[in-house]
């Protein structure tokens, strides 16, 4: 999500979140408010970002979705996830993808009338990477050379050749770092970004001056909790076209407010219809809808630093919850087909994936062999306490977490319940924190379209997106060894048996793979939802 995201979450995915998404989420406060200026403007649904708008410390998909129509990167995704250099003349890597050649497009520029050039993309990335600045996605820049993750260290491994190209050495082969090069941490950025020791500033993150499609309305633009506003960028140089006068972002405190504005004509365009409105939303749009598989998959995460959650009680523990409940039946009964109950940790729409991953019963219901592993695990230490799930319930997660805890309490005999928060932002931070005391609502809606996308960012020891503190050398050294492929379905293997020790350890619990299930307004045509569920804002048209 963005991504939690937002990852593209983005999430980036927004966002991801992705659906950062690190978690995921579509929804944000019920507060509308009127639009801008142009008369072609197009509302939407969105969610408060978790924090300044600095693309290198977004991770979920409230921000990434902005983020990712204001600033323009070296690549873009089409629509059904294939790159398409965007800033890029030309990307080349040396034999071993360990060394890329990177040649952007002259003649673009950011808002402010800044160039866009090599030092644009060398300083951020600098920025990004600093041990100090403590960004969310720090991790991403973690094979380029120089990198210290403990301590502030130069990006050595990047050298400005000229104003439109330059090189980026890593430390080990990374055979898809090109297909990375579209998500938000990538993203260039101004001079007016850093300060004069050249970190990049918090008031920037409050208004980010970009190169992409849109760029904010004015200096209040961003009303915190309530909506932000984009209009079109007349100087944006890419090959994507805008269709309209801007965007109008509505941040929502639940689906189901969005929705009566979506019906009301107030909404032009939502992309989470509110379960309450699964059966009857194609009739009520009038086939104004959408259902389509989408990069998303949807996880609950018990760290491994909870009583009775550690070693090998911990993956006892996780196994039986994991098969106490009926995945077919949630999804069929609750999302009324909208969601696919989960069998690994990535998504049916990625190149690679996979429904027959050894282990891949730890996410079948079995109740009685849940109640032999809930009991071996009680013969390492007898069970105390009761079993909560976290979860924003701007989001539209109490159903789903009814089902799950109770099932939950009736196959093992333990208290289970779930533990609303208000908003994703409240539950973000405290899980951002690590201060937060039970098993928490995750997600990931992908950054880029990959296998790599979905495990690295969540599961790889010391990740950005790794919200349970996850550790397994032997899951790094296969995800290390599938970057060092240069066939991709040599990568793709490594990366499925990094998977097999997922579905052993599980370090988050998979539910299911979403469809994106949107709709849209009668004032509005040409609207289509991408591959992560992001709609394709720049071609929606007014009428």
């Amino acid at each position: 999500m963005k991504r939690s995201r937002i990852g593209l979450g983005i999430v980036a995915l927004a966002a991801a979140g992705s659906l950062a998404l690190a978690g995921c989420s579509t929804g944000g406060g019920d507060k509308g408010g009127e639009t801008g200026g142009g008369s072609a403007f197009v509302t939407t649904n969105g969610s408060e970002p978790e924090s300044g708008l600095i693309p290198s410390d977004t991770n979920e998909v409230g921000g990434g979705k902005i983020l990712d129509v204001m600033f323009s990167g070296l690549v873009a995704y089409s629509a059904d996830g294939t790159p398409e250099n965007e800033l890029a003349e030309s990307i080349e890597a040396n034999a071993d993808s360990t060394e890329f050649t990177i040649k952007i497009k002259g003649g673009t520029k950011f808002t402010n009338g800044d160039p866009v050039t090599a030092e644009s993309f060398t300083k951020a990335w600098n920025d990004a990477a600093q041990a100090s600045n403590a960004r969310k996605n720090q991790s991403w820049f973690a094979n380029i050379q120089g990198f210290n993750e403990a301590e502030d260290s130069e990006l050595t491994g990047l050298e400005v050749v000229d104003e439109t190209t330059f090189v980026v050495k890593l430390n080990n082969a990374q055979a898809d770092f090109p297909l990375q090069l579209g998500y938000s941490s990538f993203y260039p950025l101004p001079a007016a970004a850093f300060d004069d020791k050249g970190a990049v500033t918090a008031e920037f993150g409050q208004a980010p001056i970009g190169n992409g499609m849109y760029k904010l309305a004015g200096d209040s633009a961003w009303q915190h909790d309530v909506q932000i506003e984009l209009v079109k960028n007349e100087d944006y140089a890419g090959p994507r076209e805008v269709a309209n006068d801007g965007l109008t972002i509505i941040f929502y405190a639940n689906q189901d407010a969005a929705y009566v504005d979506l019906q009301d004509g107030k909404l032009d365009v939502l992309d989470a219809i509110p379960e309450s409105a699964f059966a009857s939303y194609e009739t009520d749009l009038d086939g104004r809808t959408v259902n389509q598989a989408a990069a998303i998959v949807q996880t609950f995460t018990i760290p491994e630093t909870f009583e009775h959650f550690s070693g090998e009680e911990g993956k006892l523990r996780r196994q039986a919850i994991s098969m106490s409940f009926d995945r077919d039946e949630i999804t069929d009964v609750i999302f009324d087909g909208t969601r696919t109950p989960a069998v690994d940790f990535t998504s049916p729409v990625i190149n690679g994936w996979s429904d027959d991953l050894k282990n891949v019963a730890s996410v079948k219901y079995d109740p009685e062999q849940a109640k032999k592993l809930w009991a071996e695990a009680d013969a390492i230490a007898p069970w105390s306490g009761s079993l909560e799930i976290a979860y924003n319930g701007d989001g539209g997660h109490q159903a789903w977490v009814d089902a799950v805890t109770n099932s939950v309490k009736n196959t093992l005999g333990i208290e289970a319940s779930g533990k609303p928060y208000a908003t994703f932002q409240e539950i973000r931070s405290e899980v951002t924190g690590r201060t937060i005391q039970t098993a928490f609502r995750t997600g990931w809606q992908a950054d880029y379209p990959g296998l790599y996308n979905f495990l690295a960012p969540l599961y790889q020891t010391g990740a950005a997106s790794n919200d349970g503190d996850y550790s397994n050398p032997e899951f790094d050294a296969l995800l290390a060894e599938g970057l060092s492929e240069s066939d991709v379905d040599a990568a793709n293997a490594k990366f499925e048996a990094a998977q097999e020790i997922l579905l052993q350890d599980l370090p988050a619990i998979p539910l299911w793979y979403s469809n994106v299930v949107g709709g849209f307004g009668t004032d509005v045509d040409n609207v289509t939802f991408g591959w992560n569920s992001v709609p394709l804002y720049n071609e929606i048209t007014k009428k």
